[in-house]
């Protein structure tokens, strides 16, 4: 049986180039195009491609930017909003934060600047 070593991550969208410029400063990674690349090697590859029709419902795959990892209440959500306003700068969409509720921490829902749901977690 073959171990698989590596994902993509495809996003459909309508400028592929800018979709992947924008991606790449959210995340640090290499733009390449088409796609980026974690300049680690660590991460994995992001494509973006051309469709002819827009994003009509909510995605069923998403992105957790995880820039809150071990942090909790207001500190947890300080940091996400701080990290909020880098994206919203690059042109990233907020929608809303979901406080903690006993299970699960905080993270703040955004939307990228072709409208796929992201969370800062």
């Amino acid at each position: 049986m073959t171990s698989i070593r590596q994902i993509q991550v495809t996003f459909d969208c309508a400028e592929p180039e800018r979709v992947a410029e924008f991606w790449s400063a959210v995340l640090g990674y290499e733009h390449r195009g088409r796609s980026c690349a974690d300049p680690a090697g660590v991460g994995p590859r992001l494509y973006f491609q051309a469709v002819p029709e827009g994003k009509i419902v909510k995605n069923r795959v998403h992105i957790d930017v995880r820039v809150g990892t071990g942090l909790a209440g207001q500190e947890r959500v300080d940091v996400l909003e701080a990290e909020c306003a880098r994206l919203v700068a690059l042109g990233a969409t907020r929608l809303h934060l979901l406080r903690a509720d006993g299970v699960n921490e905080s993270c703040l829902v955004m939307q990228d600047i072709e409208g796929n749901e992201f969370c800062l977690d």
